[in-house]
This record gives structure tokens, C-alpha cells and sequence, in this order.
């Protein structure tokens, strides 16, 4: 197999051209366009842009939350680390994850639960100008939807856990919440591709990465 001999910073670039091809016969909506092509970028699974749900206007809604400053909130590190965080200071936006907390860590020992149930508490007390990027905990998005419930509206949930158990149930609880998400249905998911649908939100309101490839 013949090697292609490229620049690497037209890389990415020729990356989403390969994908944009790939997608010529799929009916996509323009707005949600480059959040599907990053996460098949960054997954190389073309099954995102089907299993992909976009409630109505999550994507305007979720610019403009970024646009004011929205607190950006993770479930594990992994996609913490994975925000470009330059693009998000830019717009005022603080990234966190809690889970290595010790005050979480020691609640989530003497209630017996989760330290990603116990994040979603102490994430729930910096007010509901907030996105929520769930990549890896089920338990996350079943305490929100608890909250919801009760009364609270964050601005965005990214929920996109990978795996077997409450995976599935506790994706399909956050789209019945009606709260503004972005879901990726079934088993598929993972920290990367949270950050990476934080990214592409982030990269459209970049100027100097561009608002789509």
C-alpha cells in the first residue's frame, strides 16, 4: 500500500475532507455538522452520525451558554484534559472535574455511592450556567436527571458513557429530561469523544480554528 506523503498540519484538514466525502449521501443538519465530523474524527466511527441526538437547538443554546461564560464540567480527568483550554478561557469558561476531590471522595465512601454521583452534587451547587460533558459515568447522568427532576436546568448535558451497564437507560433518561443535550445513543461512547464534542462546540465560536471543516 502506497504511503501519501502530507504536511502535517494539512492533516486534519484532509481528515475531514475524507469524512465530508463519506457523508455526501447523509441528510446532516449544517449546525450540527461539525460536531458529527469531529467525533467521527476522532473515532474513525462513521455509526455517530447516526446514533448522534441533538435535542432542539442544543447546539445555538449551548454557543450561547459558552458565549456567557458557562462553567464546563466533566466525569472523569481524561476529558478534563482533553478541552482545549484556551479556546474555552477565551470565552471566560472555567473547565473542572471533581472527581479527585477530597471532600467527594469521602462522601461517596460514607453514602456508599459513586464519586461521580457525588460530583454531580457539588457541580450542582456553582448554579445551572453549566455544561455538563459526561463521558464515562452512568451514575452522572442518573444523579442528574435526579436533579432535574427537582428542579434544576443546566444549560447543556454532553452525555456520551461507553459500556454495558445503566449505559444505555441512563442516555435515554437524559433525553426524556428536556433539557438541552447531545447524546450518543447505545453502548458508544468515552471520555475522548465528551471532550471532542466540547472542542467542536468551542472551535465554532474560535475564529482563528474556524466555525467547520
Amino acid at each position: 500500500m502506497k504511503i501519501e506523503k502530507i504536511e502535517p498540519m494539512d492533516i486534519e484538514r484532509e481528515s475531514f475532507r475524507i469524512i465530508t466525502e463519506e457523508l455526501k449521501d447523509r441528510a446532516i443538519d449544517p449546525e450540527q455538522a461539525p460536531i458529527v465530523k469531529r467525533v467521527i474524527h476522532t473515532s474513525a466511527d462513521f455509526d455517530y452520525a447516526d446514533t448522534l441526538y441533538f435535542s432542539e437547538n442544543a447546539v445555538k443554546l449551548a454557543l450561547d451558554a459558552l458565549r456567557s461564560g458557562a462553567l464546563i464540567v466533566t466525569d472523569t480527568q481524561m476529558a478534563l484534559a482533553g478541552i482545549n483550554k484556551r479556546a474555552a478561557s477565551k470565552l471566560g469558561c472555567e473547565t473542572v472535574c471533581f472527581m479527585a476531590d477530597e471532600d467527594v471522595a469521602k462522601r461517596a465512601r460514607d453514602e456508599g455511592v459513586t464519586r461521580a454521583r457525588v460530583s454531580m452534587d457539588k457541580a450542582k451547587e456553582r448554579g445551572d450556567n453549566v455544561i455538563f460533558a459526561i463521558g464515562n459515568a452512568p451514575t452522572a447522568l442518573i444523579r442528574l436527571r435526579e436533579h432535574i427532576d427537582a428542579g434544576y436546568r443546566p444549560k447543556l448535558i454532553i452525555g456520551v458513557p461507553v459500556g454495558f451497564v445503566n449505559v444505555v437507560a441512563s442516555k435515554e433518561l437524559i433525553i426524556e429530561s428536556g433539557v438541552p443535550c447531545i447524546v450518543a445513543r447505545g453502548r458508544k461512547g468515552g471520555s475522548n469523544i465528551a471532550a471532542c464534542i466540547m472542542n467542536a462546540l468551542l472551535y465554532m465560536l474560535d475564529e482563528t480554528r474556524g466555525a467547520a471543516k
